[in-house]
């Protein structure tokens, strides 16, 4: 996956949620676009915990990005 196809993801508007799914087969939603820090290597996605604030986030290396999927915020 290429940085540039996140970093236009990221800059929609309005934002469009999408999920990040990896060659290990987990998935992470990105849910708002603060909700995500592209870097070049990689994408960091905050993991909510239970309607609040995040309290932890996961790296996503761009090698490991197998698919990124539009989702909706109503699943």
């Amino acid at each position: 996956m290429s940085a540039a196809v996140l970093k236009d993801m990221l800059s929609r508007r309005p934002f469009e949620p999408f999920r990040v799914r990896l060659s290990s087969g987990d998935a992470y939603e990105v849910r708002h676009p603060e909700m995500a820090l592209l870097l070049r290597t990689g994408l960091y996605v905050a993991v909510p915990d239970a309607d609040e604030l995040p309290e932890r986030a996961i790296y996503c290396s761009l090698l490991h990005v197998a698919a990124v999927e539009p989702t909706s915020l109503a699943q």
